[in-house]
C-alpha cells in the first residue's frame, strides 16, 4: 500500500476512478467526476492535478479526456490536520502543513520541526502552519508567514482560527457566529467572507512569525 499523503476527498476521487474504470474499462472524464461529486469541473481539476503531482494518477495522453489512470491500487489517507501533540516544553513545534489565507485549500505538506522556545506559552499545546495567500494581510499575516496556533475546538467571535469547512478544506480567517451559521471573515477589503452552516475549529492563532 502506498504511504502517499492524501486527503479524504482525494481518496474518494481515487475510489471513483477505480470503480468507474473497473465497470467501464476506461477512466472517467473530469465532467463525469464533477457530476458524481456534485461540484464544478474546476474544483475537480484542482484535486486531480494534485493527485497527478503526487504521482497517484498518471496522465498518459495530454489531449485525451480519459487519459488518467491509477498508479496504485491502494493509497493511504492523510493524517488529520491536527492529529498528535506537537508542542512540548523544549519549545519544538511541528509545522503540519500549509493553511489557506485566500480560497480554502487542503493541507497536504509533510511535517517539519521548528525551534520556537522563546515564543511558545509553556502551558498550552501548540502547532504551526505556513500561510499561503494574502486574505489576512490587513491583520499582518502575509503569504509565507508562520502562524502559531493553540489547539482548541472552540473560539470567541473575532478570533483568527484554523477552520475546517464541511467539504474537508481548511482556511485561516476571523471567526464570527451568526443566526444561520458562522462567518469566516478575511482581513483583506478586496475579498468576500465565507458563510457556512458550521465549521470545525482546529485552533486559535496566538502568534505570527514573519518570513522576510
Amino acid at each position: 500500500m502506498s504511504r502517499l499523503p492524501l486527503t479524504k476527498r482525494q481518496l474518494q476521487i481515487l475510489d471513483f476512478y477505480k470503480a468507474y474504470t473497473r465497470e467501464h474499462g476506461l477512466s472517467p472524464t473530469l465532467e463525469e467526476v464533477a457530476q458524481h461529486f456534485g461540484v464544478n469541473k474546476v474544483t475537480i481539476f484542482g484535486h486531480v492535478s494534485e493527485l497527478e503531482r503526487k504521482g497517484v494518477l498518471i496522465k498518459s495522453a495530454a489531449k485525451k479526456s480519459r487519459a488518467r489512470q491509477l498508479a496504485f491500487e491502494d493509497v493511504a489517507p492523510l493524517a488529520p490536520l491536527v492529529s498528535t501533540p506537537v508542542g512540548d516544553r523544549r519549545g519544538v513545534v511541528t509545522i503540519l502543513g500549509r493553511i489557506a489565507a485566500g480560497s480554502p485549500i487542503e493541507t497536504i505538506e509533510d511535517p517539519e520541526e521548528l525551534e520556537l522556545a522563546d515564543l511558545l506559552p509553556r502551558d498550552r499545546e501548540c502547532y504551526a502552519l505556513r500561510v499561503r495567500g494574502n486574505s489576512m494581510i490587513e491583520d499582518g499575516i502575509h503569504d509565507g508567514d508562520l502562524v502559531l496556533v493553540e489547539r482548541k475546538q472552540t473560539a470567541h467571535d473575532g478570533e483568527v482560527v484554523v477552520a475546517v469547512l464541511p467539504d474537508e478544506e481548511a482556511t485561516l480567517k476571523r471567526f464570527y457566529r451568526e443566526p444561520d451559521g458562522v462567518r469566516l471573515e478575511p482581513a483583506n477589503s478586496s475579498l468576500q467572507p465565507i458563510h457556512a452552516p458550521s465549521v470545525e475549529i482546529r485552533g486559535v492563532v496566538i502568534g505570527v512569525v514573519r518570513r522576510y
